[in-house]
């Protein structure tokens, strides 16, 4: 399998503004699942049990994913878990989840209001982001004879790939992960005793 290279976030940015008394608290942070997303989100709920609301939109994924969600958690629809959502979505940057935590200020804010106190929360933290590349990788099984496992493994550390598993039978089989770039180096590095077997999920 081949995954594209696209950015993620570096580490997780905080940012908070007042809007007409209202505070709004901001998190950008990198995830790798939905799960890992919704982890982060209930984190933030026992964190401050008080809050009105806690909204948030992820892209688990790269940013053309299907994998993506949202919730304006009690905001009028729309006004809340979408406007920050759009701001992800238009930013090109994937496995990354939005939360802001919202304490009322006593003003409404009206539904204009909301798109742009919670859009523009996580546009502003956006700018704060660092953001990384995440390297594109790619998946390969390899068969050999036990005499070169050690090699191979060197040979797989040296060109910064990992062994995701390891079958022993007649000969040993790794599937392993190398970054994409480093893929025609690794195979010209290899014994000819090394048979490069159909890469996984091709």
């Amino acid at each position: 399998m081949i995954e594209s290279s696209y950015l993620i976030p570096a580490d997780t940015t905080f940012y908070q503004q007042e809007i007409k008394r209202s505070k709004f608290l901001t998190w950008i942070t990198p995830i790798d699942s939905p799960a890992s997303a919704k982890q982060w989100i209930q984190a933030r709920r026992d964190e401050y049990p008080d809050a009105r609301h806690v909204c948030w939109a992820y892209i688990a994924g790269s940013p053309n994913t299907s994998l993506k969600s949202m919730s304006d958690d009690g905001e009028p629809h729309g006004t809340a878990g979408k406007p920050m959502l759009n701001v992800l979505e238009h930013s090109d940057v994937g496995d990354i989840l939005a939360v802001v935590v919202r304490y009322f200020g006593g003003i409404k804010l009206g539904t204009g209001g909301l798109v742009r106190a919670y859009s523009g929360s996580v546009s502003t933290a956006m700018q704060q982001a660092v953001l990384i590349k995440k390297v594109a990788k790619q998946n390969l099984k390899l068969q050999f004879p036990y005499s070169e496992e050690a090699q191979v493994r060197y040979l797989l550390k040296d060109e910064q790939g990992e062994v995701l598993a390891v079958q022993y039978s007649d000969a040993v089989q790794f599937q392993c992960q190398l970054p994409q770039n480093n893929i025609v180096m690794f195979k010209q590095r290899l014994g000819l005793s090394v048979v490069v077997l159909k890469p996984i999920d091709e």
